[in-house]
């Protein structure tokens, strides 16, 4: 699991193939549920890993199937949710990864009201 040493997500080498944001909410354990399902449903999407915290899957793009790493971790005592997207090749994703987070984040928004 590629986790830093201070138990979170590593940060992004590189800006122009990697984004990452990290989320508050005041029920972490149910919005860290709610994100699996919708990553469960995302098109061209493969499960790796999986613990109570941690997701990590491979998002792989639609003509060209480059594939995208993509990290979800839970803090539950910091009350955070980390996501993490970067690209295995390439050095531009001509924003794929920004936006595959913000989307992420809308719907996931959205389940709430």
């Amino acid at each position: 699991m590629p986790i830093a040493p201070n138990g979170l997500l590593n940060a992004c080498s590189s800006e122009s193939n990697c984004a990452t944001s990290e989320w508050d909410f005041p029920n972490v354990n149910k919005k860290f549920g709610e994100l699996i399902s919708i990553l469960e449903s995302l098109p061209r999407t493969k499960l790796l890993e999986q613990t109570q915290n941690y997701w990590h899957g491979v998002c792989y793009s639609l003509i060209f199937r480059f594939p995208d790493d993509l990290e979800i971790l839970k803090v539950p005592q910091k009350g955070i949710i980390q996501i993490r997207s970067a690209s295995r090749v390439g050095m531009s994703d001509l924003g794929v990864n920004k936006r595959r987070i913000n989307n992420l984040y809308k719907k996931l928004i959205a389940i709430s009201k």
